[in-house]
């Protein structure tokens, strides 16, 4: 009887450590992603007359920044690339990005991630070609909560 209660002890003890582990990891969790999204501050669209472009976020930090939107009625869109110019408070232009117009359906998810000191405005337009000048370079797509959770857990796991 001594020795089951003796196992009842350390499976409690267990027990409150993967609670805390899990407690742990939803805490870290929570902070990070406030933390996250707490450094960016939205960015201003330059006047333009593309009312097809609609970006529904559009922010930075001091060193990267996301734009987001959509791309209506793209079919009656005749030119070939979407530009998007990024630009600083002193209105020095940090680089460009074409993406390229996919008509095959009538609209079209907009999603732009770069990495590039204090961008705080941008500029739309559309254009039929590319500059000979160079694009920046555009960051990987954000993680999903899958991928953040599944590190972490890698994380606690290494540290253990």
């Amino acid at each position: 009887m001594k020795g089951l209660i003796i196992k009842m002890d350390k499976m409690k003890q267990y027990g409150s450590y993967i609670a805390l582990l899990i407690g742990f990891a939803l805490l870290s969790n929570f902070l990070i992603a406030v933390a996250l999204n707490s450094n960016y501050k939205d960015m201003r669209r330059d006047q333009d007359d593309l009312s097809q472009v609609v970006i529904y976020q559009a922010d930075s930090t001091k060193v990267n920044g996301r734009i987001r939107g959509m791309i209506n009625n793209v079919k009656s869109i005749e030119d070939k690339y979407l530009k998007i110019e990024l630009f600083t408070d002193r209105n020095v232009s940090m680089g460009k990005r074409y993406i390229e117009i996919d008509r095959t359906n009538e609209e079209m998810p907009l999603e732009l991630f770069f990495k590039l000191n204090n961008v705080s405005h941008y500029k739309v337009s559309l254009t039929s070609q590319k500059d000979a000048e160079p694009e920046i370079e555009i960051m990987p797509k954000e993680l999903t909560k899958g991928e953040i959770i599944l590190g972490t857990a890698l994380a606690i796991i290494l540290f253990l």
